[in-house]
């Protein structure tokens, strides 16, 4: 990429679309094309490729998603699969028709088994069962990533396939009801604190460990891996560290300055048992993440009660 460079961002208003934007600002990037949902609807074929013939990008971001937790995930198991199907397969095919041949495609730490060994190598994709509870939302994941390898093979594109970690960070979605688990427990906690409540309930066992990034830190690698990589071997990213759901509950109650009780609701499902990543490829290629997890989510907590987001 150079700085004329024409930058296609899908996305940019959510979690990690908003981060890559303004990581590409922060460096000097000007020429970047968005678009709302009110203006593009990325699950139409024709207009995502009339979209893309008029603006021409020589570089493209898919960070547009459908994504929720568990409840959500195994809910609407039907519309997580077919938007993301839509919305990665529209995008990656008119790419080709269009005759742009960068691009990078987000899929997500889901795609791997239930039961994976430990850490994660991106090797082991497709050698166990997935977990029930989001497997239509991996299946779509995985379907981007051969969909990128088999153009990449058969039309010699260099489009790259990125499998993050979870993620937080400013624009996270704190909807009780469809959002992940730090910043469901971010607002649980803060919720609990102005209205003085007794206890905090958190769902499972509190046993699973989880890694998380911070989605400034993904927005680095992403830009990274677009300016640099050129392999066909998809991608980790992550931190290479864990931490079990009752740590962080504990941590984010801290910072969150809540005193009250934690209460594990067993009868609610765990989903995966753990998922850390191998992130040893990416960090032989040059990158490493630089936001230590206390600091994330302290500086997130902030943006979150500035921004409003946790005010209901």
């Amino acid at each position: 990429m150079n700085y004329k460079s024409k930058i296609y961002v899908a996305g940019h208003n959510g979690l990690v679309g908003s981060a890559i934007f303004r990581q590409l600002k922060k460096k000097g990037y000007k020429n970047i094309i968005t678009s709302d949902r009110k203006t593009l609807d990325l699950t139409n074929q024709l207009k995502v490729l009339n979209f893309l013939k008029k603006k021409k990008p020589n570089f493209i971001f898919i960070a547009a998603a459908k994504v929720g937790g568990i409840y959500s995930n195994h809910k609407y198991k039907a519309e997580f699969i077919y938007e993301n199907l839509s919305i990665q397969s529209n995008l990656i095919h008119s790419a080709y028709l269009c005759g742009i041949k960068n691009l990078i495609f987000l899929g997500s730490s889901c795609v791997y088994p239930k039961k994976c060994k430990q850490p994660i190598k991106e090797n082991y994709l497709l050698s166990g069962a997935l977990e029930s509870t989001n497997d239509a939302y991996a299946v779509a994941k995985i379907a981007g990533i051969m969909m990128c390898q088999s153009y990449n093979n058969q039309y010699k594109t260099n489009y790259k396939c990125l499998m993050p970690t979870n993620t937080f960070g400013p624009n996270d979605n704190y909807d009780l009801n469809n959002s992940h688990v730090l910043p469901a427990l971010i607002k649980k906690f803060h919720l609990a604190k102005v209205n003085n409540q007794p206890s905090v309930e958190i769902w499972g066992t509190g046993s699973p460990q989880r890694e998380f990034l911070h989605v400034e830190d993904l927005a680095e690698a992403c830009l990274f891996l677009m300016e640099t990589y050129n392999e066909k071997q998809f991608v980790n990213i992550g931190t290479g560290e864990d931490v079990s759901i009752k740590d962080l509950a504990i941590k984010v109650k801290e910072i969150v300055g809540y005193a009250g009780d934690l209460i594990f609701d067993t009868t609610k499902p765990d989903g995966t048992p753990r998922k850390l990543m191998d992130v040893s490829f990416i960090h032989n290629k040059g990158w490493k993440h630089a936001i230590a997890l206390q600091e994330g989510i302290s500086s997130t907590y902030q943006h979150a009660l500035k921004s409003g987001k946790l005010d209901s």
